[in-house]
């Protein structure tokens, strides 16, 4: 699988790279309520789930996934594996994280990729345990963090045979697991181990998965971002270049100016700078999104527009929402303030403010803190959850 950094377009690649990091300072410094931040990274994690599952051929539409989270699951046994999928998927992403905030992790070790399998797939129910080759003649059970134990072949491309999986998971965790490699080189780093993760194929199914949880754990050790964007939304949004884009990465060195490793230079050049490419564009795109004055407006024409429903409080909420949005958390008292009502006309705007999901409260007596549910995805955050159509991978098994 060598090379395992490309030397083409390296002028571009830096580029890149140092526009993501100005980049994702300005996004992290948009975000100045902890609580807000905490928001914003649940829905962000919700939102990685949706886009994950649709690269993978899968569609669970963002108020199923929250009808997942209450544990309220579809009649229809498709849509409900999907619900599954989902919960697997926020389970081990919050866990991950949870992991790396309690001290250092080697994120390229076989361990720690095996351990992102296992912990997805116990999360299942034992009928997704199970998969099929690409002509769907041979079921096969999944081993939860066990590494693949039979051939397979991946579109075009045959990954290496299961017996020589240790030594490539050796070799691939030895290379970008080596702290001489300079800081400047870290975002190729990530972009380059994505693709060649996926190359190695190290599980019978969810590689797809695993190489996407294990790129988001390296976004987050880096700090790029702070869970404030999700890389699978644009890998789903260019989900036909991605796929070309890897297939290409495969393929064998093409002249003796195409590197000097087995695989093409030039192909992996170009599969690093889609991905920082789609990287740059989804914090972006966030950073667009989290822009106070606008996200602001966006809150009030909602309650102007939409909540027709709501024939009293319909402004007071407005406005209790909307302060909400700049400071995360506020105690009730200052829901007086802020709608210039009595204590007992406050006391309704709270418990219809809680009813209706606009926000949250920890306790019967405690703050309110701001809340993001289903229902105001599309007016707070616009686009945040394209409507793409399904399409199942290319190349059979993932």
């Amino acid at each position: 699988m060598e090379p395992l950094l490309p030397k083409a377009q390296g002028g571009r690649l830096s580029e890149l790279t140092c526009d993501i990091l100005k980049a994702s300072g300005r996004l992290t410094g948009q975000v100045h309520s902890p609580q807000v931040l905490q928001r914003v990274a649940d829905l962000i994690r919700e939102m990685n789930c949706y886009y994950s599952n649709l690269i993978e051929g899968h569609k669970t539409i963002p108020r199923d996934i929250e009808r997942a989270l209450k544990r309220d699951f579809s009649a229809d046994a498709g849509q409900r594996d999907n619900q599954q999928l989902s919960l697997a998927h926020i389970a081990v992403e919050k866990l991950l994280e949870e992991r790396l905030a309690a001290g250092p992790v080697d994120v390229y070790a076989p361990e720690f990729l095996c351990w992102l399998h296992q912990e997805f797939y116990t999360r299942l129910p034992e009928a997704l345990h199970w998969a099929s080759t690409k002509d769907g003649k041979t079921r096969y059970r999944i081993k939860p963090g066990g590494l693949r134990d039979f051939m397979v072949d991946v579109g075009r491309h045959t990954p290496p045979h299961f017996e020589a999986l240790p030594q490539f998971l050796d070799r691939f965790h030895t290379f970008y697991g080596d702290d001489r490699i300079l800081e400047a080189d870290r975002l190729v780093v990530i972009a380059a181990a994505h693709h060649r993760l996926a190359w190695i194929h190290p599980f019978g199914d969810g590689n797809g998965r695993v190489v996407r949880l294990q790129s988001h754990a390296l976004l987050i050790r880096h700090g790029i971002g702070h869970g404030l964007w999700t890389l699978s939304r644009g890998l789903a949004r260019g989900r036909q270049r991605y796929y070309a884009c890897l297939e290409a990465a495969d393929r064998g060195r093409q002249s003796d100016l195409d590197g000097r490793g087995n695989l093409s230079d030039a192909a992996l050049a170009d599969f690093c700078v889609f991905f920082l490419e789609t990287m740059l564009d989804q914090i972006q795109f966030m950073s667009g999104l989290l822009d106070l004055p606008t996200l602001r407006t966006r809150v009030e024409r909602y309650f102007q527009l939409q909540n027709l429903h709501l024939k009293r409080y319909r402004e007071e909420l407005m406005r209790v929402v909307r302060t909400l949005v700049d400071e995360g958390e506020i105690p009730r008292s200052r829901v007086q303030e802020i709608t210039g009502k009595g204590a007992t006309v406050s006391a309704e705007i709270i418990k219809l403010g809680i009813d209706e999901g606009f926000f949250e409260t920890p306790s019967p007596k405690g703050p309110l803190q701001a809340a993001f549910p289903a229902k105001v995805h599309e007016f707070y955050f616009p686009q945040l959850f394209l409507d793409l159509p399904v399409e199942p991978p290319p190349g059979g098994a993932t």
